[in-house]
């Protein structure tokens, strides 16, 4: 599933498409994704002209200039492709882990604007695309959020206070969207890694120095992955034929069995199935 930095990447990419453009039209292949198109999904964002593209957490959230918001979630397979009507281009993809170019199975969402079209693809239906009236509606939709890593309220004062009294290891707390929202799999085990902390170590048991240094590494991690274009770990490439390059830095994630990469630090890169997902991490110097 993409990650923050991923989502971000492909808000870039669709923000420089389709900002300041008009919708068309909108065509639904599938409603059946993983909550069902409404009814009323076309007829909401038909001649809507867009002014923003935001994203919160993992999700997309394109702005109206006449009022509402389509909010988008690419689930686990769920890609954006642009495709220009009189000049197609080699790429098409803006978002990750899949071709590079359009399939030509499992297209369930078309929006159409005067020279190009945005074509949404999802072989396991997890995406979905949903009208929210205004901006009340909107902030309720993400109540169940925790604050971003880059929210001024991912402070020492909230980390400490969240994880008192709390017997889950450190590792689900981070990929646990009411603590902070937009970390996945790949970004909870580089951060752990990078912080020195073992993933498997119970909230309650960090001091204030190790909950220092999940804030800073959270930050300091995803922006970099941002600046690298997101975490390529398939065959993905963005509509300019550029791969993202986070994964050439990856200190533990899929690297099970290779030496740390710490300076000074003899462990090897071990792996851990726990609640079917893979977690990484060294046998060393994560304490």
């Amino acid at each position: 599933m993409p990650e923050l930095p991923e989502v971000e990447i492909v808000r870039q990419s669709l923000s420089k498409k389709i900002k300041q453009k008009r919708v068309k039209k909108v065509i639904i292949r599938n409603r059946n994704l993983r909550f069902l198109i409404s009814n009323n999904f076309k007829r909401n964002i038909k001649n809507k002209k867009i002014i923003n593209i935001e994203r919160i957490s993992k999700y997309l959230i394109i702005h109206f200039f006449e009022g509402g918001y389509c909010l988008i979630h690419l689930g686990m397979s769920g890609t954006l492709h642009i495709i220009d009507n009189f000049n197609q281009s080699k790429f098409t993809n803006s978002s990750f882990y899949h071709s590079p170019t359009l399939p030509k199975k499992h297209n369930h969402v078309v929006i159409e604007f005067d020279t190009f079209k945005v074509i949404y693809n999802d072989p396991r239906r997890f995406g979905f695309f949903e009208f929210i009236n205004n901006e009340d509606n909107l902030k309720q939709r993400f109540k169940h959020l925790g604050p971003e890593p880059f929210n001024k309220e991912f402070n020492l004062n909230y980390v400490i206070s969240f994880f008192k009294n709390k017997s889950k290891d450190i590792k689900s707390f981070l990929l646990d969207q009411k603590f902070v929202s937009g970390i996945g799999n790949i970004y909870a085990s580089e951060i752990l890694f990078a912080s020195k902390i073992n993933p498997f170590k119970k909230a309650k048991s960090l001091n204030k120095n190790e909950c220092k240094k999940i804030i800073l590494n959270s930050k300091k991690i995803l922006l970099k992955a941002i600046i690298e274009g997101g975490s390529s770990i398939r065959n993905f490439k963005d509509i300019s034929g550029i791969s993202g390059g986070f994964q050439k830095q990856f200190k533990v994630y899929q690297q099970e069995g290779n030496r740390c990469k710490n300076i000074r630090c003899l462990g090897i890169i071990k792996k851990k199935i726990t609640s079917n997902r893979s977690t990484f991490f060294c046998d060393s110097c994560q304490k």
